[in-house]
């Protein structure tokens, strides 16, 4: 954890900013690996434009539906997106992509309205982020061609 309410993942990606920041300007290929393993995505809404709105479900693999509503708070094509989750548990994603050396470092941090519910999320969603990161992982692999 960065600090007592911001849930934070780093990942080196071989890929370049550019195509890391397409996978989430894309409803078709954020669509394709938003979320933990076993979940897939309805998308009802869509504006990837700051201030856009992004309305969609969460499906998990026993049926299950969750309810999203979240907007584009900031986009800095093949730097940053930030994403503010308008629904409870409420948070601000900041992923900052950072060229370095034939990749592309990129840093997910979730920021929640307190420590308690930060630490309530950790203890339930456990390493949904780090799954999160590989579905897109595989996402860029597919897209690159990679079997």
């Amino acid at each position: 954890m960065a600090s007592d309410k911001t849930l934070r993942t780093e990942r080196m990606l071989p890929y370049s900013a550019e195509s890391i920041y397409a996978a989430f300007s894309s409803a078709e290929t954020l669509a394709s690996w938003w979320g933990p393993k076993g979940f897939t995505n309805s998308f009802d809404t869509f504006e990837f434009v700051p201030g856009g709105k992004w309305i969609f479900k969460m499906h998990s693999s026993d049926g299950q539906s969750f309810s999203n509503i979240s907007y584009f708070a900031a986009l800095s094509p093949s730097k940053k997106v930030v994403i503010r989750h308008d629904c409870a548990p409420y948070f601000t994603l900041t992923v900052t992509l950072l060229e370095v050396g034939g990749g592309t470092r990129l840093i997910w941090e979730q920021e929640f309205e307190s420590a308690e519910v930060a630490m309530a999320v950790k203890a339930r969603a456990g390493s949904a982020n780090e799954e999160n990161l590989d579905r897109l992982t595989r996402a860029l692999e597919i897209k690159a061609g990679i079997p």
